[in-house]
């Protein structure tokens, strides 16, 4: 359970990113940055499956392309689409508030799962972590962090946020729930695998770029800037998707969803910290108490789940074949 919870920990690290990238990039649509993370995840993800790719093809079942399909369509394309709109229209803090209500929406979603610890006892960690994002809320909005723009913009922007926080419940639910039924995959396999798919339909996004009408930012920007487009988006791909997302699925192998949903906060703690740098200032007085709040929130439920591990966890764990790293 210590290693699972260390690379959930190292995942939202990763995934962190995701939200500063967007901000980094504010001439770029939301489509094309996903169409340009997604092609190069898709690039990263055949060359780390070339070496055993005739294994792959032999163990993959009908069933695993359906659920590759809808998961890199969902949790990945779907997803950051929405995430990017809104870190655009609302900025970075009201995007990452929303999307860091994902441990309790998975929590609860998980409920009933092997190795879930009751509900009753993570009331209060889920308190904290509702606590902390509350503070976060608070903040933007009484103090103006929150992206300028008309009432039906920054309206647009939360409904895009809300819809990416359930995209990612989804997938999260239906990812780990998956990965414990099938046992053919390792967790670093079934990561390659789900590159390579969300890789083709990244390249698909590009040909509807092509078929949109013209006008878009891709025929105005300057040289310098597909430059920096690339290259941001090369490193989403090897780190925030097939590092990160190979680090999750070790961890949604070893982990009821009770607790890998809290370690999903790291997510948004990452995603301010990494603001914070890009502003160069410190948190402010709520921002600090949020992320104090949210990290014992998930401290504390992972202490609950470690008091509760009498063999269920440890059992998964040792089951798990051939996991990542």
């Amino acid at each position: 359970m210590q290693r699972g919870v260390a690379y959930g920990v190292m995942a939202g690290a990763l995934w962190g990113m995701v939200f500063l990238v967007p901000r980094v990039l504010p001439d770029f649509s939301p489509l094309l940055l996903s169409a340009g993370r997604y092609t190069l995840y898709g690039v990263v993800s055949l060359a780390a499956a070339l070496p055993a790719a005739r294994s792959l093809v032999k163990r993959l079942t009908r069933e695993d392309l359906v659920a590759l399909v809808k998961l890199a369509l969902v949790g990945n394309l779907l997803y950051y689409l929405l995430l990017t709109a809104a870190v655009h229209l609302v900025g970075i803090a009201p995007a990452s508030l929303i999307v860091g209500v994902l441990p309790v929406t998975v929590t609860l979603m998980g409920r009933g799962d092997r190795g879930a610890v009751p509900l009753a006892r993570l009331a209060w960690p889920l308190a904290m972590v509702l606590a902390g994002i509350g503070c976060i809320n608070i903040d933007v909005f009484t103090t103006g962090g929150g992206a300028p723009g008309s009432v039906p913009t920054r309206l647009l922007g939360l409904a895009c946020a809300v819809g990416a926080l359930g995209c990612w419940t989804w997938f999260a639910v239906e990812n780990a729930r998956y990965l414990q039924r099938q046992t053919h995959f390792s967790a670093n396999e079934w990561s390659v695998l789900w590159g390579v798919v969300t890789g083709l339909l990244g390249a698909a996004l590009w040909l509807a770029i092509a078929i949109l009408p013209a006008g878009g930012p891709q025929g105005e920007l300057a040289q310098g800037r597909w430059h920096s487009f690339w290259l941001l988006n090369l490193s989403l791909a090897i780190g925030a998707s097939w590092l990160g997302n190979g680090l999750w699925n070790a961890a949604s192998k070893r982990l009821p969803l009770t607790l890998s949903g809290q370690l999903i906060v790291f997510e948004t703690l990452f995603a301010l910290l990494y603001a914070f740098i890009y502003d160069g200032r410190l948190p402010r007085p709520l921002e600090l108490a949020a992320i104090l709040l949210l990290v014992a929130g998930v401290c504390w439920s992972v202490r609950q789940h470690a008091d509760d591990d009498s063999g269920g966890t440890a059992r998964v764990a040792n089951n798990a074949q051939g996991s990542a790293h």
